[in-house]
């Protein structure tokens, strides 16, 4: 759930590119999948020269994934994220960068990716709001027994603290973090087919695919 990230808000000085994808008859544009490289970029603090051809196309695919979710954001029934939320991840992002610590270099960091502060706002919001929406639909239909939990602390709990050389904890101490990630990994599997299935039912069309961004910013035609 948490590699999920979003299709890029249009800048104000758009530009006349190439159809990438066509989902439910929204269009993906080539800017579209360098800006969203961009910010992936940016938040793994990374640069794009580090990117393979196979992470630019896991890239195009969550944004493809990203316009079916959205769709389904339209009809949902849940708090959507709010400035001051979106603005406390940017937060945390900006730990990653250290030499950012003024708004200034920031400001100055962010323009290295093409992006601006409102830009970066905008996006970390949607994100919030896709994973609520993920947590909303799935969340729900997951149920995870306690032969679950005892199993994955025999089997991979307790050898893991064997092999660290970590004094043995008692199940019941971390019996709710167990819970937690079966449940985390019960819901990604479940995002995953529900994915598939949307995919299925609609309309997905990528009529040419290249990996021709190499910086920040460049727009193929």
């Amino acid at each position: 759930v948490s590699a999920l990230w979003l299709s890029p808000a249009r800048t104000s000085a758009e530009v006349i590119d190439r159809i990438i994808a066509i989902v439910n008859g929204r269009v993906i544009l080539q800017s579209d999948w360098d800006e969203a490289l961009c910010y992936e970029a940016l938040l793994t603090n990374r640069t794009l020269a580090q990117f393979t051809d196979d992470d630019r196309r896991a890239v195009l695919d969550r944004l493809i994934d990203q316009e079916l979710l959205h769709e389904q954001i339209k009809s949902a029934d849940f708090p959507h994220a709010t400035d001051a939320e979106a603005a406390a991840r940017v937060a945390e992002a900006r730990k990653l960068y250290p030499q950012a610590v003024s708004s200034e270099a920031w400001r100055t960091l962010l323009a290295k990716y093409h992006l601006t502060e409102k830009d970066l706002l905008i996006r970390v919001r949607q994100q919030i709001d896709v994973m609520r929406l993920v947590d909303a639909r799935l969340r729900p239909a997951v149920e995870i027994d306690s032969k679950s939990i005892e199993a994955y602390y025999r089997d991979q709990f307790v050898p893991k603290l064997k092999q660290s050389g970590a004094s043995e904890v008692p199940l019941a101490d971390v019996s709710a973090k167990i819970r937690e990630l079966l449940t985390e990994q019960k819901v990604s599997e479940l995002l995953v087919s529900w994915l598939q299935t949307l995919r299925s039912e609609g309309q997905v069309r990528i009529p040419g695919v290249t990996s021709s961004v190499n910086d920040p910013g460049v727009k193929s035609q």
